[in-house]
């Protein structure tokens, strides 16, 4: 059993792909390109109704906000895609934020400190992998004490103090702007993993290895999958993004400290599973994680514009989970009403 099949006791049967269907249906009637359509509207009404939505300085703080959310989405998609899932990715960015901060406080090169970051981020992810694949202990179990002890490690070595001098150097470079665009520099680097991340899930062995994990851990074993490798690997990744968006959380806010990114798993899980990817696995494409995160980063951008509440975005944000995780199942039984009705003598 997955991570996510042995937590929960009812898990919906795994569907297949309706080869039926036309190809456009297959194509255009999909849940990626129904978040896709969201975003574009969400995108249009706050151009026309929110005042300064459409500045270029409300697209880079915009872009500059949901950076971190969308690195961590890349490697948590592949991890809810084998039917697993990794609580501890904020507790991760938490130790790497803190570890660059203590580093370059007791004069390392910061270069040498992000690399520190980095190797710590794949023990990280090879603690939760081995625990997962070698163990055999829930993921959802793991990464729930893993969550806390990062976050312990973070708090101990700081306490309530924080590291707040760094290279102007590489500050000035994670706030870089391309001209009068809005655009950050950083997305370079961001659209250079989305293309790695989709390359490595859509056209690879290991990506077809991820999905048939996701639909059945015994029938790709016997398909010749490695579950093991597959499934640790998806961890090392989500250790590895994690504490690189630690630094970039570190270096664009000035401050490292060990409660930096509190909850913000919860925010990246909400767009992968916005964005199409089953919590139950084997299903989901990264176009429609990246259109999730966009999604939520506009529709929270443009309702702080609108100056409402921290609390109600909250909901918002909450009923858009709620709503992603329904909507599958809602869907299913219209689908076999439908299958049924038609079947039915008259």
């Amino acid at each position: 059993m997955t991570g996510i099949d042995s937590a929960t006791s009812t898990a919906p049967a795994r569907s297949y792909p309706d080869y039926s269907r036309p190809l456009w249906q297959r194509w255009v009637l999909t849940r990626e390109s129904a978040v896709i359509a969201a975003l574009v509207i969400v995108v249009v009404v706050a151009a026309a109704a929110v005042p300064n939505f459409g500045t270029p300085i409300t697209l880079s703080f915009l872009l500059l906000d949901i950076t971190p959310i969308l690195l961590i989405a890349l490697p948590m998609t592949l991890v809810i895609v084998a039917g697993e899932i990794d609580l501890s990715v904020a507790s991760t960015l938490g130790l790497s934020s803190v570890l660059l901060g203590v580093l370059t406080k007791a004069g390392w090169p910061i270069e040498a400190a992000m690399v520190v970051c980095l190797v710590v981020g794949l023990v990280a992810g090879a603690i939760n992998g081995f625990l997962v694949t070698v163990v055999g202990l829930p993921s959802l179990a793991v990464t729930i004490g893993t969550l806390a002890l990062f976050r312990g490690i973070a708090v101990g070595l700081l306490g309530t103090t924080a590291v707040t001098e760094f290279p102007f150097f590489w500050q000035n470079l994670v706030q870089a702007r391309f001209g009068t665009s809005g655009i950050p520099v950083v997305m370079v680097l961001v659209v250079v993993l989305i293309v790695v991340f989709a390359l490595l899930l859509h056209a690879t062995p290991y990506g077809r290895g991820l999905f048939a994990l996701g639909l059945s851990s015994e029938t790709a074993q016997f398909s010749g999958v490695n579950v093991a490798r597959t499934k640790f690997i998806a961890f090392l990744l989500t250790g590895l993004i994690s504490a690189l968006a630690g630094i970039y959380w570190t270096l664009r806010y000035g401050s490292a400290r060990g409660d930096n990114a509190v909850g913000l798993e919860l925010s990246v899980i909400a767009a992968v599973l916005l964005g199409g990817v089953s919590i139950f696995g084997g299903k989901g494409a990264l176009h429609g994680v990246i259109a999730g995160v966009l999604l939520i980063g506009v529709l929270q951008s443009a309702l702080r514009l609108a100056n409402v509440s921290s609390d109600a975005i909250n909901i918002i944000t909450g009923v858009l989970l709620i709503v992603s995780v329904l909507s599958p199942r809602i869907i299913g039984w219209a689908r076999t009403a439908r299958a049924s009705r038609r079947r039915s003598p008259a």
